[in-house]
């Protein structure tokens, strides 16, 4: 069996970075390891090429590999040049998407720009390189009566199904990304008015966003019934709070999302922003202007908002195809 360990010293030089931007960036343990894995692969394609070749040839089943190897002495990760990284590129190329092409790029960006921050190495072998082409992802989204469903899931009876619905019904409202869903304080809302305003949105940009009646009827009975037992004579500004009267955070209300869509029986993948996705989505299907879907979301630019359209036309042949009579 090959010893699948790069050299020491690159294998230190990994050691160290995957260290760093833990402590730097929090990241979760799949990215790391993705990192890793990435890092690990070229370094032993530096250290010896045809040992690489054979291995991927007999993980993947291939006889031979129709790309010529390099020649030249075995390199650590931090002498590696442009070339280095582009023949490695071409040799992994049959059997890579895109998609993980450029996250392999991102590795290696993010590898190399803190190594020689760290004067690790003299260059960055990666400026010049351009990523793959890919074509736009489709954002997952539900349809009305899926979010119908999810949004009947939270049980009416307890505080924290109160504050659920009103989370989950304010989120289908206004489409406001989840950090700003959560980040949304109490003096953020206006019943009133019927508007919530999103401090510092994603591009450092606030915006007022309309709430709609159920979206307010929701907060309302939140505000009288639930939160006041959850505070339970603590004090929070935060809108949306947990049992200990702290600010609920993203990954606690995607855990509550994937609990609700068990409970709702709604098969559909998911992500944190599927009712953003949704909203924006059933706005444009029922006639909404692509500017003002823009402006709700919060979008800089409107090529972000107008991969969209392609989910609602899609969704609107579907539909089309399912009940018109000679569909």
């Amino acid at each position: 069996m090959s010893d699948t360990r790069p050299p020491l010293a690159s294998q230190a030089d990994i050691d160290a970075f995957i260290d760093a931007v833990w402590l730097e960036d929090g990241l979760s343990a799949n990215t790391l390891a993705a990192y890793r894995r990435d890092l690990t692969g070229f370094a032993r394609w530096l250290e010896d090429p045809e040992a690489y070749a054979r291995e991927m040839a007999d993980r993947h089943g291939d006889a031979a590999h129709p790309h010529a190897l390099p020649a030249g002495p075995a390199k650590p990760l931090r002498d590696a040049g442009k070339g280095d990284i582009e023949a490695w590129f071409s040799f992994r190329h049959e059997e890579t998407r895109a998609t993980t092409a450029n996250r392999r790029l991102a590795a290696l960006r993010r590898f190399y720009a803190w190594a020689l921050r760290e004067h690790r190495c003299e260059r960055d072998p990666c400026l010049t390189l351009v990523a793959a082409k890919q074509p736009p992802r489709m954002p997952k989204t539900l349809s009305e009566q899926q979010v119908d469903a999810l949004l009947r899931a939270p049980d009416l009876e307890q505080p924290r199904g109160l504050r659920d619905r009103a989370m989950l019904e304010t989120l289908y409202a206004t489409g406001l990304r989840v950090s700003e869903l959560v980040g949304v304080r109490t003096l953020d809302v206006s019943l009133n008015e019927g508007v919530v305003r999103v401090v510092l949105g994603k591009g450092g940009k606030d915006r007022l966003v309309p709430l709609g009646a159920e979206a307010a009827h929701w907060i309302d009975r939140y505000l009288k019934a639930g939160r006041p037992e959850l505070l339970a004579g603590r004090v929070s500004d935060a809108l949306f709070i947990t049992g200990r009267a702290e600010p609920m955070s993203r990954q606690a209300f995607w855990q509550l999302v994937k609990k609700y869509a068990l409970l709702a029986d709604v098969r559909a993948p998911l992500s944190p922003h599927v009712l953003r996705h949704a909203f924006a989505t059933h706005l444009l299907n029922h006639g909404a202007d692509l500017r003002v879907v823009q402006m709700l979301l919060g979008h800089a630019d409107i090529s972000t908002t107008q991969i969209y359209t392609h989910v609602a036309r899609e969704r609107l042949k579907a539909l089309h195809a399912a009940h018109h009579p000679r569909g």
